[in-house]
């Protein structure tokens, strides 16, 4: 039996690959009615994004970057309290150059002494854990939405109140501590970045990229290891 575009083939059901009867599909079904859409969506499910919780909880996110984002320099406590309420967690000493863009938020996750320069955007529907010591140049987007690829389970539908959505799923971004994002990186999501590397600018980072590695390029590659050569006379002048 084949199950597709419906609901039987939502959720957990989509992995399936035994043959099911059509009583056991409507059991399993009335069994995720009770789960909410975004439990499925940090679980890397398909999910309907258009849900009214989801809905609200982007709406959230928004009001707390558009407050950060048209706040004056000398507002530093404000943007600190409001990187506080818009991040999942965070760590001692961090700071953002408006403007930035996050879908939720809550499922952002950055170690201590964190930097990103402007136009930082997060779609951080599965969540996005970044370690310690790391800086992000100017327009870097982390990315973890993913859509389907055939247009008949990508394409806009209707739900039972007459609601306009689409499918989507999507996959979590880990990058490690002391890791360097130059200016224009995009993450895509089920990328894992190791400890120490630096990604070269206007790379598009599709794979995982081991530790200790310069990586650049569209697609990004590891262009070599970074070594004791690298190590520059830093001056101690404070």
């Amino acid at each position: 039996m084949t199950i597709h575009h419906d609901k039987m083939a939502y959720g957990k059901l989509a992995s399936l690959r035994e043959d099911l009867t059509q009583e056991q599909l409507n059991k399993m079904s009335e069994q995720l009615e009770g789960e909410s859409e975004y439990d499925r969506m940090v679980r890397g499910e398909l999910y309907n994004p258009a849900e009214e919780q989801l809905a609200a909880m982007r709406k959230r996110a928004r009001r707390l970057f558009y407050r950060y984002n048209n706040s004056e320099e000398d507002e530093q406590e404000l943007r600190r309290t409001l990187l506080h309420e818009l991040f999942g967690s965070h760590g001692e000493h961090m700071y953002c150059e408006p403007p930035l863009r996050f879908d939720y938020g809550c499922n952002f996750h950055v170690g201590e002494n964190f930097f990103s320069n402007f136009n930082l955007t997060v779609l951080d529907v599965s969540p996005v854990r970044v370690g310690k010591d790391c800086m992000f140049g100017p327009n870097v987007t982390l990315a973890t939405p993913v859509h389907p690829l055939l247009a008949c389970d990508r394409n806009m539908r209707t739900d039972r109140k007459g609601n306009q959505f689409d499918y989507e799923y999507s996959k979590p971004i880990t990058i490690g501590d002391n890791v360097w994002l130059a200016s224009n990186v995009v993450v895509c999501g089920g990328v894992t970045i190791g400890n120490d590397s630096v990604i070269g600018a206007g790379s598009v980072v599709t794979r995982d990229i081991p530790a200790g590695v310069l990586a650049a390029g569209n697609p990004c590659r590891v262009i070599r290891p970074l070594s004791e050569k690298d190590k520059m006379q830093i001056p101690d002048r404070f």
